[in-house]
């Protein structure tokens, strides 16, 4: 039988690190039985796992295009992408089922597992975890990713549009599975919107398709 353990290659000496990773807030308040504690550490690993990996494999490139990478491994999608390759978000235990589906929960759970790994045993293993997992998207960045808003400033720029600000102009769903959207504007005449689980997402979104309107 498929064990949370099978998947992650770690077998756990206290069983209830394991069982408070996979935790979500809506099934127990109390702060040593759900992930939140673990999720804030597991966050502060993750970026140093993928620091550690990405400064041994681009021994030639400069700290710019190293963030650049940085940014791309450690945000919600990759994290989630990375929980749902393993297989365990079938094993979360949460009020909603819905909610398993849901970006924000699948982050929390892989980073809440990094965090459980380092505490049972040592941050080391943690690390290891991370790079083991996370080489596999290094395939979907041959090149430095530049994001939407970066690229969006940059065309702003080129063609004397000036700064692009952002609003949050509407906030719905629930509290866990929240929807933010965004509208982008530049100089008077342009303006576009952007949907996302979390504000940077939305903006993400909203630099998209002003680019798309430009014309990149």
């Amino acid at each position: 039988m498929t064990t949370p353990e099978n998947l992650i290659n770690y077998v756990f000496k206290d069983k209830k690190l394991l069982d408070q990773a996979m935790t979500h807030s809506s099934c127990t308040t109390d702060i040593h039985k759900n992930y939140e504690r673990l999720e804030f550490l597991g966050d502060r690993i993750l970026g140093v796992g993928v620091a550690k990996m990405l400064y041994e494999k681009f021994p030639d490139e400069p700290e710019g295009s190293l963030s650049q990478r940085h940014v791309a491994l450690v945000c919600k999608e990759a994290v989630s992408e990375v929980v749902k390759n393993l297989g365990l978000d079938k094993y979360i235990i949460i009020a909603n089922e819905d909610a398993k589906d849901s970006v924000n929960v699948l982050c929390d759970v892989g980073e809440a597992i990094i965090a459980a790994i380092c505490v049972d045993s040592n941050i080391e293993n943690a690390i290891k975890f991370v790079q083991d997992n996370w080489e596999g998207l290094l395939e979907k960045y041959k090149n430095p990713p530049k994001d939407a808003k970066t690229t969006l400033q940059e065309v702003s720029w080129k063609k004397k549009l000036g700064n692009p600000t952002y609003e949050i102009i509407a906030k719905t769903g629930s509290e866990h599975l929240p929807v933010f959207t965004v509208e982008v504007k530049l100089a008077k005449e342009h303006k576009a919107q952007g949907k996302g689980t979390n504000k940077k997402l939305a903006e993400q979104a909203a630099a998209k398709e002003m680019l798309a309107k430009l014309g990149y």
